[in-house]
């Protein structure tokens, strides 16, 4: 028998279930978000995800009728029935592993405060994510595309400086995008050559970069964000053509069109050159501790993730140029 055929999830207005939620749930969710946002320290982008799975699990409990949905009714049969629901729809295994996390998030802190007499999360198994090896480009296309772009950047166009950069120094630093669009200027300390970066959780570390980054950057400050800056500016580092901060989706459009004119070079954007510049750093002997600092990561084994990808690089150089392969 031939399996079942893949279906997309139903999307759902989970905005619009959330306004019809009685007024003790509704209420009791407002909390939840202040616990995930302020005490918690997770991004806005994750608070919305936990809220939005916690609208469809009370939701699928109270038989799609958000008018009789109750936290007090969340128990580990219900749970498994929501998830049984997400694989029914066909979500993936990454997918239904972040749920069941999410859910156990809130049953977490039901218990806590109150809501729930005991927990069910703990009880609460779903699939392991499927683990992929991250896509990074050579050393040599990496330095391809930054050639490109200072190339661009002769001219000084503002915008060409600025491009030039956001590639720069998310290679040189590994920081994530958003840390790199949430730059001020007082973030930058060109005589250490290190930037103040504010990670998830609000964690702050200091990342430090190389000199072709440094140069880049300066270039940008004194030349190319004088040519942008507006009132809306403050004292954001880096501007977008309005004057505003950079938004996250322009600076990964920038990257993915600096590397896609490197012939025989991956499509990435601003992940796939931190995973490179982790995988770069690990292939010149750096040790997982210090990669893990400067990547920001909370766990070691977020970290050793790369070491995959070294191997497997490795394995593909012996194949390709050993006599004996």
């Amino acid at each position: 028998m031939s399996p079942p055929p893949h279906r997309r999830p139903r999307r759902v207005d989970l905005v619009r279930l959330r306004r019809e939620l009685p007024s003790d749930v509704a209420t009791a969710l407002d909390a939840y978000e202040r616990h995930l946002s302020l005490e918690r320290g997770l991004s806005p982008h994750t608070v919305r995800a936990y809220l939005g799975d916690a609208v469809a699990l009370l939701v699928h409990l109270a038989a799609g009728t958000p008018g009789d949905a109750a936290v007090e009714s969340v128990d580990l049969l219900g749970l498994r029935s929501w998830l049984a629901a997400q694989h029914a729809e066909g979500a993936s295994r990454t997918t239904m592993a972040r749920r069941a996390a999410s859910a156990r998030a809130l049953t977490a802190w039901a218990a806590r405060t109150g809501l729930l007499a005991e927990d069910p999360g703990p009880r609460l198994n779903a699939p392991r994510p499927h683990r992929t090896l991250p896509v990074v480009v050579r050393p040599d296309q990496a330095g391809a595309a930054l050639e490109a772009a200072a190339a661009g950047a002769d001219q000084h166009d503002p915008v060409a400086l600025r491009d030039r950069a956001v590639v720069e120094l998310l290679y040189a630093s590994g920081v994530r995008v958003a840390e790199l669009c949430g730059l001020d200027l007082d973030d930058v300390d060109y005589s250490q050559r290190v930037i103040r970066v504010l990670g998830k959780g609000s964690r702050e570390r200091t990342v430090p970069f190389g000199l072709p980054a440094e140069r880049a950057v300066r270039q940008w400050a004194d030349l190319g964000r004088s040519a942008l800056v507006t009132e809306r500016s403050h004292r954001a580092l880096f501007l977008g053509a309005r004057g505003g901060r950079l938004d996250p989706r322009t600076a990964r459009r920038v990257v993915h069109d600096v590397m896609g004119a490197v012939p025989g070079s991956a499509d990435v954007g601003p992940h796939g050159l931190r995973h490179s510049a982790a995988t770069h750093l690990l292939e010149g002997g750096a040790d997982l501790r210090t990669v893990q600092e400067l990547l920001g990561h909370a766990t070691l084994a977020t970290t050793q993730l790369y070491t995959h990808v070294t191997v497997e690089r490795l394995k593909a150089i012996h194949d390709r140029t050993h006599p004996r392969s």
